[in-house]
């Protein structure tokens, strides 16, 4: 199971990355969405108590942005 864990912790960092190299910002927010909340699995799973809010909040904000995005191209 340790394993598992830790390769989803990599998959949220990799994909994180990936994301700030896409130009298109809806798909760029999307990707981070994703990468937070594999890493944020992955911080509930160290019981961290930094970077577990750090993940929500990071989540959150994606998806804040998603929104905001979504509302302007109506």
């Amino acid at each position: 199971m340790e394993i598992i864990i830790k390769i989803i912790g990599a998959i949220g960092l990799v994909l994180i990355t990936w994301g700030i190299f896409i130009k298109k910002e809806t798909r760029q927010d999307y990707i981070f969405v994703l990468g937070g909340l594999f890493l944020l699995t992955y911080s509930i799973h160290l019981k961290d108590p930094i970077f577990i809010p750090l993940q929500i909040v990071f989540v959150l904000a994606s998806l804040y942005e998603i929104h905001k995005i979504k509302k302007i191209k109506k």
